[in-house]
């Protein structure tokens, strides 16, 4: 069972649109479209040629589903969802299909969304709690995203990374760029990641394939560095990164109250950076063969 709250949702629907990617999801696209069911305006699944039932399980459901096939070529997946995809709504909220809202953020999105100034903003970030080791972590280094956008007032910039290896179809970890005010939000998102621990692990060896070739090519990596957040761009300067993350998100952060999984997932993350190092200097000494 997912850890999302569900109380039957008596209000008006939130006028967003509320774009899912997925491929080959369907062991939890059904939970991930009951959760946002009746509290927008509008769903649709935005999906990447899945073959494992995840378009039919969709439909079922009464949702929407675009076909995204990548060219390998700019736009990625979310900038061409932002060219092509025809919505109900002006404002759109990205959501991975293990992304489910929290009680709070529901609640401070129809706040929102009944004062017009909410115009004036061009869009919002939101923190996500996440789920790891079957724990979800309220304390630590927490992952903001830049996910509820004005679709007219947004653009995900084209960085030189088409040969890096580790992203494929989607947007790097970058904010898109925005014509206008950023807000950010205090509700947050439930990143419900029931996927083993060794996937973890596995997305994370490709992250890290990208994030070497990056520091290895200089004009993708400053293009990269200035489509961050400021906590993204701090983080990318540090030296002895896998040490100073560990203190700061274990320690500073708090991460111990969330017990052993805080520990484990702080852990996580260092060896993450440090692996990106690795990589680094093996690719800037030619130690492969």
């Amino acid at each position: 069972m997912s850890n999302y709250d569900s109380t039957p949702f008596m209000q008006a629907p939130i006028p967003v649109t509320i774009l899912v990617q997925t491929k080959n999801e369907a062991n939890g696209i059904q939970a991930c479209l009951s959760a946002w069911k009746g509290k927008s305006e509008e769903i649709i699944v935005v999906d990447s040629l899945s073959e494992d039932g995840t378009k039919r399980l969709v439909t079922e459901m009464g949702v929407q589903v675009i076909n995204f096939s990548w060219n390998g070529r700019y736009p990625k997946k979310k900038q061409w969802q932002l060219d092509n995809v025809n919505t109900k709504n002006e404002w759109i909220l990205f959501i991975d299909a293990d992304e489910y809202p929290t009680a709070e953020l529901v609640e401070e999105l129809q706040q929102l969304f009944s004062d017009e100034r909410v115009n004036q903003f061009a869009a919002f970030d939101i923190s996500l709690n996440y789920r790891f080791a079957g724990t979800v972590l309220k304390h630590g280094h927490t992952v903001v995203k830049r996910c509820l956008v004005q679709k007219s007032l947004v653009d995900f910039p084209e960085m030189n990374d088409l040969d890096a290896p580790g992203m494929g179809e989607l947007e790097g970890h970058y904010q898109p760029s925005a014509r206008g005010r950023v807000g950010k939000l205090r509700g947050r998102i439930l990143h419900d990641d029931h996927d083993p621990v060794r996937s973890w692990f596995d997305r994370h060896n490709k992250y890290s394939d990208w994030e070497a070739h990056l520091h290895t090519h200089p004009s993708a990596r400053r293009q990269t560095r200035k489509a961050r957040s400021l906590q993204g761009r701090f983080f990318d300067r540090l030296p002895f990164k896998p040490v100073v993350f560990f203190v700061y998100s274990y320690v500073i952060r708090l991460g111990f109250a969330d017990g052993r999984a805080g520990f484990d997932y702080a852990l996580a993350l260092s060896f993450y950076y440090w692996q990106i190092q690795l990589k680094v200097r093996e690719l800037k000494n030619g130690w492969i063969t």
